[in-house]
């Protein structure tokens, strides 16, 4: 069915300042309201560093381990803002740093059972620290640059002291291990 045709079908049922519940035949679903998306980027550094972010998430009551990663043409007059271009302000925001280039590695539904949303992965190339990173509004982010040869002993270690990892992080390192592929070759 065309995502025309969805919209057609589609029954609100209820609404916050940034969700909305919604169901279509039946199926109930979550959608953003104000964004397009989300992006999530991997970062690694020169010294062969995974960039991650760390910060507390009231949905599941804990501190919470992932990529850097944040919200598509949510900001006021961004509606239509470019994937790059929110990974290049997410990944200033929430950890100090750019990069030279954003390459886009692929795209997947994040929960396709529970919401319409689909994340965006970028690599960041040319990595350069310009800021502190922390996030905005109140985030408190922190940031870890964590060796990839050491990611899944680091990982195992936050889990047991009580952090949670989201999944991208897994994406992440397995995207961070991957060789970059030149231009049309596989």
């Amino acid at each position: 069915m065309s995502p025309a045709g969805l919209d057609r079908k589609k029954k609100n049922l209820g609404a916050g300042r940034r969700l909305r519940l919604v169901s279509v035949e039946g199926w109930e679903y979550v959608e953003r309201i104000n964004a397009s998306g989300v992006v999530a980027i991997v970062a690694v550094t020169a010294a062969n560093e995974l960039i991650l972010t760390e910060q507390f998430r009231r949905s599941v009551g804990g501190p919470v381990i992932d990529l850097p990663a944040g919200l598509v043409g949510d900001l006021k007059g961004s509606r239509n803002e470019e994937l790059a271009t929110a990974a290049r302000r997410e990944l200033h925001e929430e950890t100090g740093y750019d990069a030279r280039q954003f390459k886009l590695l692929g795209q997947s539904p994040t929960s396709p059972g529970l919401t319409a949303e689909t994340v965006a992965f970028f690599r960041a190339v040319g990595l350069k620290k310009v800021g502190d990173g922390g996030g905005v509004d109140g985030e408190k982010i922190q940031v870890h640059s964590v060796k990839l040869t050491a990611a899944d002993a680091w990982l195992r270690r936050r889990v047991r002291s009580g952090a949670q990892i989201d999944c991208k992080t897994y994406v992440g390192l397995y995207f961070a291990s991957c060789k970059p592929r030149r231009h049309g070759r596989r």
